[in-house]
């Protein structure tokens, strides 16, 4: 295939036409049941299962990641680090030793390509990769098919074609923390010497017919990567699924919700975009939101429209208090500030916030990417509210919608209810007994998160954006870091900037600075 590197049926895919890359409808890629379907909160869960779960794969592991790191650990704790168990913890050791004690076993891995020099950088890790690529059985690629300064951003992970992962949570440092989220936890180290805060992070895992179709992704997104078409073994008799994770969900109806720029052959993808400007208009009580970064113009506009309604929903957003690194504050913190002022603007009847999640004195990170819509939609994937997400970088998100035809009358409000409450109980240090009470006696998320301020020692703070420089905000509003498109890659204001040309975010950006002034 010109420009990408497959088969004429690829082609004919990724061209858009009938067949496997024709959308069900606005927002969705396709919808397929999850037999069981399980929502996993933090790394230590995450880690545990995936440990477990390529234990349990006989013939295939699909891992597609935006970045990888042989040099974690996926089990933390006294038995594991003093090597009381036979199977090996550091994912550089684990992967060769699967494939040498299970034979047949095939693993590919499918890492962003931009920062493969990171390997170079890391240490022990070149010498994994080195010994990877010596062994049968690992394919390791780089996606570098991209526009200058697009990502590809998917966390996806099959196995046996019986079990798929898809979420937020790369198989890489950083990512490991229990859901109590000390403010000093010895266990939450990369490698020996490399140490890191807390972090808060959610994925899903499925089994069922929805398993095919996030391989088919994996199996397009391979090939578009260079790769041959990915083997399709025959399913062994017993699914791979962790043996102590529960599911919370069972034969439910899953939809599949993408971004991919146009690249050469491959053509553009906003279905995530479609898909939360949707869900957005759709609510009529809350929007519960954890996400890593909040800069979309497009996003802002659709949340300012829905507050200046004479009852609007109740929109709660859990947020990081700075993004993850220097670059990325630069392009996401002040932008972030920015939007959420203007914003505020239009919330007359109080219905918005953002807040910060705090474990003591320190800022716990926020990864995830999740949206609960009235209990009715419980979201989750790798796509954030900024500009890349909506239409630069690759993106995949799951969805539950407890009215669709397959899955209504059965009561999974209820369960996804039970999802949101744990973790704003998560966040603010409480049971989620206690959680539920408070929700049912001060009737919204935002009192019921002022009632539990001071239960324990996680807490939500209200975000109160700093002072910025003129620097930063000529920085922030050029939209030059995050733009909409990928042309507008360090052109400061290409489409209009942050605030575009005469819209809803502008005006309201307007009007902020006036009442500031005053």
């Amino acid at each position: 295939m010109s420009g990408a590197g497959g088969s004429p049926e690829l082609e004919r895919a990724i061209a858009g036409g009938e067949g496997a890359d024709a959308s069900e409808e606005p927002g969705i890629w396709r919808y397929a049941i999850a037999e069981s379907m399980a929502v996993v909160i933090d790394g230590e869960n995450y880690f545990t299962h995936v440990h477990n779960a390529m234990y349990n794969a006989q013939t295939q592991i699909i891992l597609i990641g935006w970045d990888f790191d042989t040099r974690i650990s996926l089990r933390r704790g006294e038995e594991w680090e003093n090597g009381d168990t036979d199977r090996p913890s550091r994912l550089g050791d684990y992967l060769p030793w699967l494939v040498h004690n299970h034979n047949g076993l095939d693993i590919r891995i499918l890492k962003w390509g931009l920062s493969w020099v990171q390997f170079f950088k890391r240490g022990r890790m070149a010498y994994d990769i080195a010994r990877m690529w010596m062994v049968d059985g690992i394919s390791f690629r780089f996606d570098s098919k991209h526009p200058p300064g697009c990502s590809h951003h998917q966390k996806i992970a099959v196995f046996d074609r019986q079990l798929a992962v898809c979420g937020g949570i790369d198989l890489t440092y950083d990512r490991w923390d229990t859901r109590e989220h000390l403010e000093d936890d010895p266990r939450r180290v990369n490698w020996p010497g490399n140490v890191h805060g807390p972090w808060h992070d959610i994925t899903v895992m499925m089994t069922g017919p929805i398993v095919g179709a996030l391989f088919d992704l994996c199996d397009t997104r391979w090939q578009v990567a260079g790769g041959k078409p990915l083997d399709r073994p025959v399913r062994p008799a017993r699914k791979p699924w962790p043996e102590q994770l529960q599911a919370d969900f069972e034969d439910v109806e899953i939809g599949l919700s993408r971004t991919r720029t146009a690249n050469g052959d491959v053509t553009e993808v906003r279905e995530v975009e479609e898909l939360f400007l949707a869900h957005f208009a759709r609510a009529k009580r809350f929007i519960y939101i954890e996400n890593q970064y909040f800069t979309s113009r497009k996003i802002a506009e659709a949340i300012a429209a829905r507050l200046s309604e004479p009852d609007p929903p109740e929109i709660v957003i859990v947020h990081p208090r700075n993004a993850d690194g220097w670059l990325e504050q630069q392009a996401m913190d002040h932008a972030r500030d920015l939007v959420a002022e203007a914003v505020e603007t239009a919330d007359a009847h109080d219905r918005f916030e953002v807040y910060v999640p705090y474990t003591g004195k320190t800022p716990i990170y926020v990864h995830a990417k999740l949206m609960i819509v009235d209990d009715e939609v419980l979201r989750i994937g790798s796509a954030n509210l900024n500009n890349r997400s909506l239409g630069l970088d690759s993106e995949c998100d799951t969805v539950l919608d407890a009215t669709r035809p397959h899955n209504a009358g059965r009561g999974l409000e209820n369960r996804i209810r039970a999802i949101r409450v744990s973790l704003l109980a998560e966040h603010c240090g409480a049971s989620e007994g206690e959680m539920e009470a408070a929700l049912h006696e001060h009737g919204t998320m935002q009192r019921a998160i002022t009632a539990l301020g001071s239960v324990g020692r996680r807490t939500l703070k209200p975000y109160v954006p700093p002072t910025k420089t003129e620097f930063e905000e000529w920085l922030a509003e050029s939209a030059m870091l995050d733009p909409e498109k990928p042309s507008g890659i360090l052109r400061p204001f290409a489409q209009g900037g942050l605030f575009g040309k005469g819209g809803r975010l502008r005006r309201l950006r307007d009007t902020a600075k006036r009442k500031f002034l005053k």
